[in-house]
């Protein structure tokens, strides 16, 4: 079913976000791997997560309301991926943590991240719930990238342990957890309205 005209600049500017972060996966992964990061694994993630959110969403946004609905659903449980691979890398951490200074590389990515954020902002309301979950991804990957800094500096400078890129870990996948309900409520109120 084609995209109605009035989604064909949500369409243009989803499309584009979801290139964006698949590109910054594939880099920001690698690093993560090579310094063994908690953070930026789970940023990495979180970005993998935003491109296939909203490649999706340039698919579904010609579908029923009702078939939006339940892709809208399936969403919130991919807003939960980035979450359960923290849990995992950190547990690991947990055996034998150690400190790392990266307080560079989120600066390096944060504007593309400030920059998806700011193109969905105003399409948040649009398309429901596909559309919130795409903002409310890129909304936290800047988030992410603020508290990684802040991880990063506090390990350079004040505190010098693995406990704040946990911390930060930790927290990115509860940030994660968060979205994914927001999401799932407004899909399943969204799916009530079209089967009434």
């Amino acid at each position: 079913m084609p995209v109605p005209s009035s989604n064909r600049g949500l369409s243009r500017i989803v499309r584009l976000v979801a290139l964006l972060n698949l590109g910054y996966f594939g880099v920001e992964f690698a690093v993560a791997l090579a310094i063994g990061s908690v953070s930026l694994f789970a940023d990495s993630i979180d970005f993998l997560e935003d491109a296939s959110v909203n490649l999706l969403i340039v698919v579904a946004l010609g579908w029923r309301a009702r078939n939006r609905a339940r892709l809208g659903m399936a969403l919130a449980g991919i807003l939960l991926v980035p979450g359960l691979a923290t849990l995992w890398t950190a547990l690991e951490k947990f055996n034998g943590p150690r400190s790392h200074c990266r307080c560079h590389w989120p600066a390096s990515v944060l504007a593309v991240n400030m920059i998806c954020a700011f193109m969905l902002v105003r399409y948040r309301h649009q398309g429901g719930s596909l559309t919130r979950a795409a903002f409310l991804s890129a909304r936290n990957d800047a988030l992410a990238n603020i508290a990684i800094i802040a991880a990063g500096l506090v390990t350079a400078f004040f505190w010098s342990t693995a406990w704040p890129d946990l911390i930060v870990g930790l927290g990115i996948g509860a940030m994660n957890a968060d979205a994914a309900r927001e999401v799932w409520m407004a899909a399943r109120r969204e799916h009530r309205a079209a089967v009434a």
